[in-house]
């Protein structure tokens, strides 16, 4: 059984993902597709406290990086420890609109020269900026896909569950189908369906609902099996004798006893939903450029040779691996605490 202090961890760590999704521009020292070509690949520049005298500095800072080529054209970044560049915080910077609502232009750091904390893309766009801005998507794809499951799973489930017969025949022959083929190879065959020129808007809900459609018909059969079992007691019987309609029945007195279950079945399954979107973005099948997510980031490490002379492009991988371990830890510890068995 998991501890409560990694729980605790876990679930902070969850908080200030979606903190940063949802103040994105504050947290962004630059928009997330500002240019600035003469940094293509810019290494991450390196937080210091100390200077070259080994005296301490009040307020961070970095060195400005001189590019010079080596004898292989290669371009290499140097640190010009000469020009300390003091790091501020809450600065003006670029204007935007706090809760869509707000104009806003300051950000939580920001320096005289440009600082890249987790260094440039290919384009020189600053990789921490992309990554906030494209945490909108990748984290909150998770939350409305678990959800449009949820509600399709326990409404199906719960359906045919209590009713049987030609309804249960046909909703589980339906999940069966869908059950058939492999997840991944249903999710490149729905999205290769959709045209590729549309908005990353559109393309954000397509990938939503085609994820939701492959992800309902697990939760229904799960459903559907504790229904059967549910609608079986003496309460539910007392309820069909004093004249209760079948919809209050259900919603009542069945599927609150399925709550627990859906509920660590949705948390285990958002982690799902953000691999699956980050699969297809970084495939190209997905939110494409300028568009930003954890997924299409991924894209610019597609060969070894990039990743080994860049390394800093898998930084997105790494957002996407804590989020999706901290979802497994949380799910797994309401399962251990909704298991009647470590009870």
């Amino acid at each position: 059984m998991l501890k409560k202090a990694d729980t605790l961890f876990f679930i902070i760590l969850l908080a200030l993902f979606y903190l940063m999704a949802i103040f994105a521009p504050f947290f962004a020292p630059y928009y997330y597709d500002k240019e600035q070509r003469r940094l293509i690949y810019k290494p991450p520049d390196k937080i210091h406290f100390f200077d070259e005298n080994n005296k301490f500095h009040i307020r961070p800072f970095f060195y400005k990086k001189k590019r010079k080529y080596n004898k292989f054209h290669k371009k290499i970044y140097t640190e010009d420890k000469t020009k300390p560049i003091e790091i501020k915080f809450f600065v003006k910077g670029f204007e935007y609109k706090l809760f869509g609502l707000i104009p806003w232009n300051r950000h939580l750091f920001g320096a005289k020269e440009p600082i890249n904390i987790l260094g440039t893309d290919s384009r020189g766009r600053d990789l921490w900026s992309r990554i906030c801005y494209g945490s909108r998507i990748s984290l909150s794809i998770g939350i409305v896909g678990a959800l449009i499951t949820f509600i399709l799973g326990m409404f199906f489930g719960s359906i045919s569950g209590f009713y049987g017969g030609r309804i249960d025949f046909i909703i589980m022959r339906i999940c069966e189908m869908i059950w058939m083929f492999p997840m991944f190879y249903l999710l490149l065959t729905l999205r290769a369906a959709i045209p590729p020129e549309v908005s990353s808007v559109k393309m954000y809900f397509i990938i939503v609902v085609i994820m939701s459609f492959i992800g309902w018909a697990g939760l229904a059969r799960v459903i559907r099996g504790m229904v059967l079992a549910l609608k079986e007691n003496e309460y539910v019987y007392a309820a069909k004798i004093l004249g209760t309609n079948d919809f209050k029945i259900i919603i009542k007195h069945i599927l609150p006893n399925t709550l627990s279950y859906a509920i660590v079945y949705i948390t285990i399954s958002i982690p799902g939903y953000i691999i699956g979107e980050s699969t297809l973005s970084m495939l190209g099948l997905g939110i494409q450029d300028p568009g930003v997510s954890w997924g299409n980031l991924l894209s610019d490490a597609m060969t070894i040779t990039r990743i080994k002379l860049y390394p800093w492009i898998l930084s997105s991988g790494i957002f996407i691996f804590l989020t999706v371990m901290a979802y497994n830890f949380i799910g797994d510890r309401l399962r251990d605490a909704t298991d009647k068995k470590n009870q």
